[in-house]
C-alpha cells in the first residue's frame, strides 16, 4: 500500500536507535532515518513484544514534527 520495502520493517526494528513507549496505546515504536521515497526521512515501525516473540505491527513515514508533538505531549516517551 505504501511502496515500503519488504525488509524495511525488520531492519529499522533491529537497527533502530531511537525507542518509544506510546501511552496511548501500550505499544512500542522504533524510528529510524531510512531513504524512502527518493529521500532521508523518518520512518516508524509499531510493535508489540510477547514472551517468545516479537510482532511488528504497522510501518509509515512520520510526517514532519510528529515526533516531537508526541514527545512533546506526553504520548511517546522515550526507553
Amino acid at each position: 500500500m505504501r511502496d515500503i520495502p519488504a525488509a524495511l520493517p525488520e531492519i529499522i526494528y533491529e537497527r533502530a536507535q531511537e525507542r518509544y513507549h506510546d501511552a496511548e496505546t501500550g505499544h512500542m515504536i522504533a524510528v529510524m532515518e531510512v531513504e524512502l521515497y527518493g529521500r532521508i526521512r523518518e520512518v516508524s515501525v509499531v510493535y508489540v513484544t510477547g514472551p517468545d516473540a516479537v510482532r511488528l505491527l504497522t510501518i509509515h513515514p512520520l510526517k514532519d514534527g510528529q515526533k516531537t508533538a508526541r514527545l512533546a505531549s506526553g504520548r511517546w516517551r522515550a526507553m
